[in-house]
């Protein structure tokens, strides 16, 4: 796995994913392993989330919804790098999700460890196998499919 430098910023990340500001879920990418194509990034999950104001206001929670799409971005991020996909002239939407599992709760405060790793790819479609962890502990996992687009 590469541990170096030249990983991406949030600034790449911004550059191979549509995302952005409230929706963007992922900050950092602290590995890449292009052989086997997996990544780990991180979602600092802060207080200040806009989705914390509802749910629930006396007991933050992140949305186990948002736990998958956060794996869908890294798995964006991952597509991207190892595939070469161009992130200007193709869009990657979530077709399906299976065998999504939650064991924990997500709170604010915590880091969210996004490992994914891209099980098959199909023409224009690809399979991801994702766990959230937080503390080194499984939060969430699942398999999610995602199919890509021309803009």
């Amino acid at each position: 796995m590469s541990h170096d430098q030249n990983l991406p910023d949030i600034h790449h990340i911004q550059a191979l994913i549509p995302h952005r500001y409230p929706f963007l879920l992922v900050d950092k990418v602290v590995s890449l392993d292009f052989e086997n194509r997996r990544i780990v990034a991180h979602k600092n999950v802060s207080i200040n989330e806009p989705f914390f104001q509802g749910h629930f206001p006396s007991q933050p929670i992140m949305p186990g919804v948002l736990i998958i799409e956060a794996l869908a971005q890294a798995g964006g991020v991952l597509t991207q790098l190892t595939l070469g996909r161009d992130a200007q002239s193709k869009l990657f939407y979530m077709v399906k999700v299976e065998n999504a599992r939650f064991s924990k709760q997500v709170v604010p405060g915590d880091v969210l460890e996004l490992h994914v790793e891209i099980k098959r790819v199909i023409r224009n479609m690809a399979v991801y196998y994702g766990q959230a962890k937080v503390d080194g502990k499984v939060v969430a996992c699942a398999e999610v499919l995602c199919a890509g687009t021309r803009e």
